[in-house]
C-alpha cells in the first residue's frame, strides 16, 4: 500500500502545479477540438477516486452530491469554474489523500462491490480499485498536458 499511496501522492502533487502555473481563464478553457478542461480533469479524478474507493465500499465520502454530478464520468463542463469552486478543488486534491489514507489504516474499508469499470476493467477488490484510480489519474494528467499547450 505504501507505494500505491506514493504514487498517487506524486500525481496529486503534479496536479497541484496547474493551480500554479495557469490562471483562472486557462483552465476553464476547452480548446477546439476538446470536449473539456484544466479544471473538469481536476474535478473529476477527484469525484472519481471518491467514487472508486467509497462508493465502491458502500461508503459516502467526503465530497458533495453536488460536486459529484459536475465531475462524474460521462460529463463536460457546463460553465465556467469561479474561484471559489477552484480553491475548494485545490483543498480536496490534497486533503483526501490524507483522509483516505488514515480511513484504509484504521480499517474503515470493509467490502468493495466488484464491478467493470466504464473502460473496461474489473475491480474484484479494494486494492484493484487503488490501482485502477492511480491509472486513470495518469490518463487524465496525460490529457492534460495535451489541453495544456492550447490554452
Amino acid at each position: 500500500m505504501e507505494s500505491i499511496f506514493k504514487a498517487w501522492k506524486t500525481s496529486r502533487n503534479l496536479y497541484l502545479e496547474y493551480f500554479e502555473k495557469y490562471t483562472l481563464e486557462q483552465l476553464n478553457k476547452i480548446p477546439d477540438g476538446f470536449s473539456n478542461n484544466l479544471i473538469w480533469n481536476i474535478g473529476h479524478i477527484i469525484v472519481a477516486q471518491q467514487a472508486l474507493i467509497y462508493k465502491g465500499s458502500n461508503l459516502s465520502g467526503y465530497i458533495s452530491v453536488e460536486l459529484y454530478g459536475l465531475y462524474k464520468p460521462g460529463t463536460i463542463p457546463t460553465g465556467l469554474t469561479t474561484e471559489t469552486e477552484i480553491k475548494e478543488l485545490k483543498t480536496l486534491l490534497i486533503s483526501l489523500i490524507e483522509k483516505t489514507e488514515v480511513d484504509f489504516y484504521n480499517g474503515k474499508f470493509n467490502t468493495y462491490n466488484e464491478r467493470m469499470t466504464g473502460t473496461g476493467f474489473h475491480l474484484s477488490s479494494l486494492m484493484d480499485a487503488f490501482e485502477f484510480n492511480n491509472y486513470h489519474e495518469g490518463l487524465h494528467l496525460g490529457c492534460m498536458t495535451n489541453i495544456r499547450k492550447f490554452v
